[in-house]
């Protein structure tokens, strides 16, 4: 549909080295973007650039904890009608065993990262006045906590919350801001999960989703939607995608 349709649409994609920015910038390739993916991985970016689909997409390997970098990234950058924040660790630890080192680890990848990458974005006026749309990845973990979750959830929190107050700040010159805010889904971060606990909390996390596990493309298809025109009168909320 004209609707979903990114021909012409410029879109940063963080995080595209692997599991959902790597399938978010797949998708928006087929759905006609001209797609920007960044990621710390050279060799699995360049997997990921391998795999888009149509002309004239970019690439660049950058860490987005490192402030050179987002410098760097934002200046090479051309005009955005796109952002998708799609950068994020997940660390679990009980609260017992947070120290500061944790929650500056957690806190530099999952939020801190996404302000200054925008706060640069402004800055430097990348993104199209009117025709632009940014999507930050956050987690349904922020309505339904899990234990040891503290650090990853809190960061996912504040970050809802940035894009709220975002939203307000860029509705003037017409940009909007929205968050998704899946479940678990079949990714390399969910595989980490069983290697580094076990197999027994991946089927525990399963079965309290009715619908199962998502896949990346559920996700990826419903920040389209964010990306696209079918979405103009949209802005400040959370799309939960919770498999039920």
């Amino acid at each position: 549909m004209k609707a979903f349709d990114l021909t012409g649409k410029t879109v940063l994609v963080t995080g595209a080295s692997s599991g959902l920015g790597r399938q978010t910038a797949v998708t928006a390739s087929e759905y006609g973007a001209r797609v920007v993916i960044t990621g710390r991985d050279a060799k699995r970016l360049e997997e990921t650039f391998a795999s888009l689909k149509g002309e004239g997409h970019l690439q660049f390997t950058a860490d987005l904890t490192v402030q050179a970098d987002i410098d760097q990234l934002v200046a090479s950058l051309p005009q955005l009608n796109g952002l998708v924040y799609s950068t994020g660790i997940s660390d679990l630890t009980p609260a017992r065993f947070i120290t500061a080192e944790a929650i500056d680890k957690t806190f530099k990848v999952s939020f801190d990262a996404a302000v200054l990458l925008t706060a640069g974005l402004l800055a430097k006026k990348k993104l199209e006045k009117n025709h632009c749309s940014l999507v930050y990845i956050s987690s349904i973990s922020t309505r339904y906590p899990f234990v040891g979750g503290a650090m990853y959830i809190s960061a996912k929190a504040a970050l809802e919350a940035y894009a709220r107050v975002l939203a307000l700040e860029l509705a003037p010159k017409g940009i909007r801001v929205n968050c998704v805010a899946p479940a678990f889904v079949r990714t390399p971060m969910l595989d980490d999960t069983a290697a580094n606990y076990s197999q027994e909390a991946v089927n525990m996390i399963e079965a309290r989703q009715i619908l199962g596990l998502g896949d990346p493309e559920d996700v990826a298809n419903s920040i389209i939607y964010y990306l696209a025109d079918a979405s103009k009168w949209v802005s400040a909320t959370s799309l939960v995608l919770g498999g039920g």
